[in-house]
């Protein structure tokens, strides 16, 4: 997929074991606007706007080609997810609620997603955000999502967060 620095807050993870690396994860700001998140969370667009920085996303997981350990990417997605929240913290001064991710389904079937119960929320539309006199498309990727915390909703949909981050 290439690669590109990360635009604003991101965190990177080195998946390690006594054998050496295994694979890398980052995480990064999530998408501006995504139909099927948005419905699902509930959020007006003003409350979308204030509350974003909230939802991130897990912008690249990688196994390197040569590691066959089973069921390692969803042993890891389990992994920082209960570790994710007070690293972002302790880098970014808030905490994460929910993180989101894109899988291409022409290449991947998102099994160690589903595999760490994240949920499918159906697919992109394949269009970027709309930016004058550009215009951007790609294939349609399937869209996970994994709350961190029981009341992502309410918290997401309120005035109530709180951090370094300022609407």
């Amino acid at each position: 997929m290439g690669y590109k620095k990360p635009f604003g807050c991101c965190l990177r993870y080195f998946i390690q074991s006594a054998r050496g690396v295994l694979g890398c994860l980052l995480f990064s700001g999530a998408a501006k606007a995504l139909r099927a998140r948005d419905r699902w969370i509930g959020w007006t667009e003003q409350q979308r706007l204030r509350n974003l920085a909230w939802v991130i996303n897990n912008s690249r997981l990688l196994i390197f080609p040569w590691v066959s350990v089973k069921n390692l990417g969803s042993h890891v997605l389990g992994q920082i997810e209960r570790q994710i929240g007070k690293d972002w913290e302790g880098r970014w001064g808030y905490r994460p609620v929910l993180i989101e991710t894109f899988v291409d389904p022409r290449h991947y079937e998102g099994s160690c997603y589903k595999g760490a119960n994240w949920h499918c929320l159906g697919e992109t539309t394949g269009e970027g955000l709309v930016r004058q006199g550009k215009s951007y498309t790609t294939s349609p990727k399937r869209i996970f999502v994994k709350p961190l915390v029981k009341d992502f909703r309410t918290l997401l949909c309120s005035d109530s967060l709180r951090g370094r981050v300022e609407p």
